[in-house]
């Protein structure tokens, strides 16, 4: 063997001793030495605080109108408020036609259901009241004037109770009328009886109406009840 073949037997040699003894003296080729070391030790580098996360404002965006179908010139408005009639005057409401015909006779058939109020509904305020008064000389009641709006009579009184409030007698004024022209217009039986001043006081029998004439025959008013 020459000597060139004795040179790179030993470096076989040498290169088989390093691989059986990596923690020996002997060096290993690059091929077998550790890369790392037996630790690894992570650093952390100094960088800039970790940043909060930052809160978007939501801006609120108004509602966007929407056009309504109904026409344009539509205004709706509360129903307008009746004015209070003046005293005597009816109000604006025209009273049924029976009660057109004759307004007396009409309000008689309400006796005993008609309240100040429902009277008021149909005339209005009154002219005038006053009280009115029993056999003993007591207040019972209250009676309202009032106009009447036909032009039948000069006036309508209506009286009310007081204990109940309702109506219980309607007085009529009529002009120019004498008796004798009301057993005309209503016949039937009567009864008679003197009153105060020359006057006769006539009581229908089958007619729930009385008459009151003075003494020279005129009457002075009806009472219905």
């Amino acid at each position: 063997m020459n000597r060139i073949g004795l040179v790179a037997l030993a470096a076989v040699a040498g290169m088989a001793v390093g691989a059986e003894n990596p923690g020996g003296s002997t060096s290993a080729p690059p091929v077998l030495r550790r890369l790392e070391p037996e630790e690894s030790v992570v650093l952390r580098l100094p960088g800039p605080p970790p940043m909060a996360p930052a809160i978007k404002k939501i801006v609120p965006i108004a509602p966007i109108p929407i056009p309504s179908p109904l026409p344009k010139d539509l205004v709706l408005s509360a129903p307008p408020v009746s004015p209070v009639p003046e005293a005597g005057k009816p109000p604006e409401t025209m009273p049924p036609a029976e009660a057109g015909q004759d307004l007396a006779f009409y309000c008689q058939k309400q006796i005993g259901k008609w309240h100040e109020a429902d009277l008021r509904k149909l005339l209005g305020a009154p002219l005038r009241s006053r009280p009115a008064y029993d056999e003993n000389q007591a207040a019972n009641g209250k009676i309202h004037a009032y106009r009447d709006p036909s032009g039948h009579y000069r006036e309508i009184e209506f009286d009310f109770d007081a204990a109940g409030g309702t109506l219980r007698t309607v007085f009529v004024y009529p002009p120019g009328l004498t008796w004798q022209q009301a057993q005309r217009r209503w016949k039937g039986e009567f009864s008679s009886a003197d009153a105060q001043q020359g006057r006769k006081f006539y009581s229908y029998v089958h007619r729930r109406m009385d008459v009151l004439v003075d003494a020279k025959g005129n009457v002075i008013s009806l009472g219905l009840y």
